[in-house]
């Protein structure tokens, strides 16, 4: 059976961490089924916070990390050398901790969720002598990274890396695989069993969300400028999102927007099950202004019956048939925001149609699928030739 330790820099609630949260759960759950491979997980935090609580109340074996480490102290975008220096080393050390862990839970394979749990994995699987898997949820690219960074970190996940899953075809074309062992899987949701969304209102009532951590590069301000502009504005618009990293000034800076433009938009701040929200609108925006590596959001609109817009190039442009199931604009495009809203936004019927065929779409994510597809994974990359030879023979 693989024994799998997830290893983890940070505990705050954002999309990798939250994928993290419902994949562990469903490959524990996975081995139900005739088809199912057993995958025993436990997770290895960094730090204590919001989803090391929601891991241990859904009954994942979770342990925090003897080190001290505050994710904020190490910034990819850092312009100072000493600081990532001793962020390396301070992560490096961590790892020797993590290592003792893999050895007492008995893991067979570690999984690294983030570039800082990358290097935390390399250092705990040379100590523990069983292989690492990288997970990956950014794009390993200048944009995110800066080129010369992207570039170590790309040959930091060949060196210590066996094998490598990627949250999208987006996502894997920017990572060095030569040699590697590799899986697309994206980041699965539970279908839902409710039935068809039926909030699709008149023009003047509608209701727009967008949901996402409120960070620059998620382009909510851009968001709110094209709302200014739609022919007819909705009747209420809702900002569903926190601030992790340092980026409060960013959100005090939307607020201030958004009383600027007179727009009718609600900040709700961190919501633990979005869901609520996106149920209640009739359209989900995504606006990220740069490539987005997967773009969970936008799955969990078209599941919850939006009618969807989404930004690419990247993850979402996997997700989305343009003019089928949502419909698609450039990221920090303002002028193509708006147009999709005045389009969507006056015509009540293409919303409705968008929203079922979005629905259907949603299905192709199982996260159910996502979690068989990785228990295989985990199962090949960490079988020993013993194992190998007896799986066989």
């Amino acid at each position: 059976m693989t024994k799998a330790l997830f290893i983890t820099h940070t505990a705050a609630p954002s999309g990798a961490e939250l994928a993290t949260l419902r994949l562990a759960i469903a490959l524990r759950d996975n081995g139900s089924g005739d088809t199912g491979r057993r995958v025993d997980v436990s997770v290895a935090c960094a730090q204590g916070g919001p989803v090391v609580d929601r891991m241990r109340e859904a009954g994942l074996e979770t342990i925090i990390l003897p080190n001290t480490f505050d994710s904020r102290a190490v910034t990819v975008r850092s312009r100072s050398l000493r600081r990532l220096i001793l962020g390396f080393f301070g992560l490096a050390k961590i790892g020797w901790s993590a290592g003792a862990t893999a050895r007492a839970t008995g893991a067979t394979v570690l999984v690294a969720e983030s570039t800082k749990a990358l290097v935390i994995g390399a250092v705990a699987a040379r100590r523990a002598g069983i292989p690492l898997v990288w997970q990956v949820h950014d794009r390993i690219s200048a944009e995110y990274f800066g080129g010369l960074l992207a570039s170590v970190v790309r040959g930091l996940g060949w060196v210590f890396s066996r094998g490598y899953i990627a949250n999208s075809r987006s996502t894997m074309s920017t990572l060095f695989a030569w040699h590697r062992a590799t899986l697309v899987a994206y980041p699965g949701v539970e279908p839902s069993r409710l039935p068809d969304h039926v909030s699709q209102r008149r023009p003047s009532e509608t209701v727009v969300v967008a949901v996402g951590r409120l960070t620059p590069w998620k382009g909510q301000d851009v968001f709110l400028r094209a709302l200014a502009d739609t022919t007819v504005r909705p009747q209420c618009v809702y900002l569903v999102g926190g601030t992790f990293f340092g980026e409060e000034a960013f959100r005090e800076s939307l607020e201030r927007l958004g009383h600027e433009l007179d727009l009718p938009v609600i900040f709700t701040g961190h919501v633990d099950h979005p869901d609520a929200y996106m149920r209640h609108a009739d359209i989900l925006v995504h606006c990220s202004v740069i490539p987005e590596p997967f773009g969970q959001v936008v799955v969990e609109g078209m599941n919850a019956g939006c009618a969807v817009i989404a930004s690419g190039p990247g993850g979402p442009t996997e997700i989305v048939e343009s003019g089928i199931n949502g419909l698609l604009v450039d990221g920090g495009d303002q002028e193509q925001l708006t147009a999709a809203l005045n389009t969507l936004i006056g015509d009540r019927e293409l919303r409705r149609r968008l929203s079922a065929a979005g629905r259907r779409r949603a299905t192709y994510f199982d996260i159910a699928e996502s979690a068989r597809d990785i228990a295989s994974f985990l199962d090949t990359v960490s079988a020993t030739p013993e194992r190998k030879r007896a799986a066989h023979g």
